[in-house]
């Protein structure tokens, strides 16, 4: 207990952490700090390149190995099951419809980019290492859940998914953030430690303090979210946090069954934790228009990713550390 409380402590007292609760308390108090939206996806995009390409660098030293193709599998298949677990659930515990149910399972079967940086801050916060090769993983959990998604929409007949038209597969392969973090981590990969050299300038020092900005903008979002949310009951809130414990507890089964290291098992948890709230709301609107965007993304970005961020990324590690001795 003392171990994990210790981490909390640390988590909640970063600068990530602190910015995105003043994002949150700017908007509740309605505040006029905004952020332009150039500069928003301005940022987005700075923290995906640098991700993808430090991850490409770090699989460019390690080399391809048995350990990466059996992860990136181990992610996929949990990417694919856990919508069918959050669809299920939903469909018992609330009066979402079909389409709505599916949209939100979707949410709960991919990946948060900024969750995922957030855990990557904590582990180094702790001085623990973790393989550059998740970041590959990560980009190949988005589709899994997106198909989930629209399969189980497909089963009820008053709530048929759209056919995956060229428009739907666009946005589903060549979704802006999928296609920079691949292509980051391919150019990474390709350039190896020379590369790096060559950027590391632009794409790690200045690393934590984007981040830090773009904290600020997520919790400004999160809180007027939280604000306009008429249609949040207890039961959406519930699963709004027990939700991201059963995917972390499928990632460490997983991560644990392939023999993970610590630092990569803890990955894999936040990973399977989190829930996407840029890909998969850009997809459902193409797949599912008759969807409620208004829940979906309040669950994913004003509930579960707060949730995550403060208490859920140090239970992970410490159960991540307890599996691992």
């Amino acid at each position: 207990m003392d171990g994990i409380l210790s981490l909390a402590s640390a988590n909640l007292l970063s600068p990530v952490v602190l910015f995105f609760a003043l994002g949150i308390m700017a908007a509740l108090a309605r505040s006029d700090l905004t952020f332009p939206e150039a500069v928003a996806k301005g940022l987005a995009l700075y923290l995906m390149l640098a991700i993808g390409f430090k991850g490409g660098v770090a699989v460019n030293e390690a080399g391809l190995s048995l350990q990466v193709i059996s992860v990136a599998l181990t992610g996929m298949a949990i990417g694919f099951v856990l919508p069918v677990i959050a669809y299920l659930a939903l469909r018992r515990t609330s009066r979402l419809d079909s389409a709505t149910a599916a949209a939100v399972a979707a949410h709960y079967g991919s990946i948060s980019v900024v969750t995922f940086v957030a855990g990557t801050e904590l582990l180094r916060l702790g001085g623990i290492a973790f393989d550059g090769h998740m970041v590959a993983v990560m980009a190949l959990m988005e589709t899994p859940a997106i198909m989930a998604g629209l399969w189980l929409a497909s089963r009820d007949p008053s709530a048929k998914a759209q056919k995956a038209s060229g428009d739907l597969l666009r946005e589903v392969f060549l979704n802006g953030s999928v296609v920079l973090l691949m292509g980051a981590f391919a150019i990474g990969w390709i350039t190896g430690e020379k590369g790096m050299t060559a950027i590391k300038p632009f794409i790690d020092d200045p690393f934590r303090g984007v981040l830090c900005l773009f904290m600020l903008d997520m919790g400004l979002i999160a809180g007027t979210r939280l604000r306009s949310a008429t249609k949040l009951t207890w039961p959406l809130a519930a699963f709004a946090v027990y939700m991201p414990l059963i995917g972390a507890t499928a990632g460490l089964a997983g991560g644990y069954a392939i023999g993970l290291p610590v630092g990569n098992l803890a990955l894999l948890a936040i990973l399977c934790a989190s829930a996407s709230y840029i890909a998969v709301p850009a997809a459902m609107r193409l797949a599912l228009p008759q969807a409620d965007p208004a829940v979906y993304l309040t669950l994913s970005l004003a509930l579960t990713f707060p949730f995550n961020l403060t208490l859920g990324l140090p239970l992970y590690l410490w159960a991540a550390q307890s599996l691992t001795g």
